[in-house]
């Protein structure tokens, strides 16, 4: 009997350490973990840097080339959701942000009657030149940290070339257009970096250039990029310095 009950305990300790295998193994299989090939959300706004590295923000696209032909109607247009903050007639009042006419080519933070943010002059330039322009408006607070506007910026390429071609005709007399080297400087500045192996970085805005040779997008369209990302109304920001999204294409002469 003794000899019956050892073998039953034995077989009983036995069949557990095999249940006990096959429930571990069963459970690394369900489990075994898979690492992701790519990222399922591209995040915008940056390049992925091969081995590893900090990301790269990505840089926005020259448009001075395309100022000669940008479309002044359509830069208007985009322009109209910054006309709760802004006045572009001559003489005209400032409000949120200062009056905008004349302000291509000419000193930044010169508007009188202003409380400007006072880092405006951090890149080095004392004037709005359309270089500066296109920086300032795809991402201000990239241009000039600091700065009182609260907004992301404008995206499109060809909104901004159309903003600033616009913006170019509020004068009595409008600046001469980009030359060659002014272009060429431009597009040497903005070039994508290129990797460790000698390739550039994939952009994220090729949709973007794809919808800037798109002539048919809706205005609606770009009053959303004018105003996106910031909830705020005048109403709310009364008294308070910041300002309104819709500086973002037009406070140039902050």
């Amino acid at each position: 009997m003794k000899d019956l009950e050892a073998n039953k305990i034995f077989a009983a300790i036995l069949v557990a350490g095999i249940i006990a295998m096959f429930a571990g193994f069963i459970a690394e299989v369900a489990t075994h973990p898979h690492e992701l090939e790519e990222d399922a959300i591209a995040i915008e706004g940056t390049d992925i840097v091969a081995g590893g590295g900090a990301p790269k923000e990505a840089l926005p696209e020259p448009i001075l080339a395309m100022i000669a032909t940008a479309d002044v109607e359509r830069g208007q247009k985009v322009s109209k959701a910054c006309a709760a903050c802004h006045s572009f007639t001559k003489g005209g009042a400032n409000g949120v942000g200062p009056n905008l006419w004349n302000v291509v080519g000419n000193p930044k933070q010169a508007k009188d009657g202003y409380s400007y943010s006072g880092v405006l002059n951090v890149q080095g330039e004392d004037n709005w030149t359309y270089a500066s322009l296109n920086k300032f408006i795809a991402k201000p607070k990239k241009y000039a940290p600091g700065t009182k506007m609260n907004y992301l910026g404008l995206k499109k390429p060809a909104d901004r070339a159309n903003v600033v071609a616009w913006l170019r005709t509020l004068s009595d007399s409008p600046k001469p257009l980009p030359t060659d080297a002014e272009i060429a400087a431009e597009q040497a500045e903005l070039a994508p970096p290129e990797d460790e192996e000698g390739t550039e970085p994939v952009s994220d805005t090729a949709a973007e250039q794809a919808d800037a040779a798109n002539p048919a997008l809706d205005v609606e369209t770009d009053a959303t990029d004018a105003t996106e990302g910031t909830g705020e109304t005048d109403e709310t920001k009364a008294g308070d310095e910041t300002e309104t999204e819709s500086e973002a294409e037009t406070s140039a002469s902050e």
